[in-house]
């Protein structure tokens, strides 16, 4: 016991310094960090990519593939604590998608700390998703993201709400990381068995994000936000994650305004775990296939 304490304490530490670490490196050299398509990805899928305010917006679809009728568009926003960019586990899981449901994906390549700020983020993707709802129909969009994509998905929808902007037709959100300051009491319960996360490197990201005045801001934990207003919000979150107390309190403040969002848990399943296509894990599996036929019944 004593020394899987002593394990758990190592690891904790090992990744706060990773974290200031990687966020000094980034602040000092003014590290511009940007996504790239993966040739697997080029090779299996059309990926378009284009310029939007200085940033890379990537559309995958099908190959050889028409557009049809009930064509649908998700703006998927990746993971990443808003510092580091998507990964080759988000390129296969959106690859996987769009060969599954026949969907265009829409994934910005947008703004990371430290360089950049919740601010310099919601500049780009507001208007982005403005000129897409505009282009194709808001009842053809789905709003989808995982982990801090999952909360900046979400205080986009509570901005766009607010400005009386049409809505997505549904939103997805894996893992989604709700509040940066990390102050429920329960995750202290989870953390022993969340073998992903830190709590205290998750939180300097998030003091990163949130900038000088950004830290009690909705935007940067749309748990604040006017949950009243939430409609078709899907969540799928594991057991094992510490960003799950916060989902279930969500919830809970959305149900006493009669807002609507739904969460799909999952046992001992750990942070954004649904992206590992490679994984043979039951609980995997099955959370895959119960994301595709949300998006299918869109």
């Amino acid at each position: 016991m004593k020394k899987t304490i002593i394990v758990r304490i190592l690891v904790g530490v090992m990744a706060i310094c990773l974290s200031i670490l990687a966020l000094t490196i980034a602040y000092f050299f003014n590290t511009d960090i940007e996504t790239k398509e993966p040739r697997q990805t080029i090779e299996e899928c059309e990926v378009h990519t284009y310029t939007y305010m200085g940033r890379n917006v990537f559309t995958v679809t099908q190959k050889n593939v028409e557009e049809s009728d009930n064509q649908k568009y998700i703006i998927y926003f990746h993971g990443g604590s808003y510092v580091a960019e998507a990964t080759q586990n988000h390129w296969d899981f959106l690859e996987n998608i769009v060969k599954d449901t026949g969907y265009t994906v829409i994934m910005p390549d947008y703004p990371l700390t430290p360089k950049y700020h919740y601010q310099d983020v919601y500049d780009m993707v507001e208007p982005l998703y403005k000129e897409i709802v505009e282009s194709v129909g808001n009842e053809n969009v789905i709003l989808m993201g995982d982990s801090a994509g999952g909360g900046l998905a979400l205080g986009l929808y509570e901005k766009m709400e607010e400005e009386t902007v049409a809505l997505p037709v549904k939103t997805i959100l894996i893992s989604p990381w709700l509040d940066v300051r990390l102050e429920n009491e329960n995750i202290q319960e989870i953390e022993k068995r969340d073998t992903i996360l830190n709590k205290e490197a998750l939180r300097l990201a998030g003091i990163a994000y949130a900038g000088k005045d950004g830290i009690n801001s909705y935007l940067v934990n749309p748990i604040d936000g006017d949950v009243s207003t939430l409609q078709n919000i899907k969540i799928f979150i594991g057991t094992d994650d510490i960003l799950n107390p916060d989902c279930q309190l969500l919830k809970e403040k959305t149900d006493d305004v009669n807002g609507d969002v739904e969460i799909k848990e999952y046992e001992n399943a750990k942070h954004i775990w649904i992206i590992d296509h490679n994984s043979e894990e039951e609980v995997t599996k099955q959370a895959y296939n119960d994301v595709i036929e949300e998006l299918k019944n869109s």
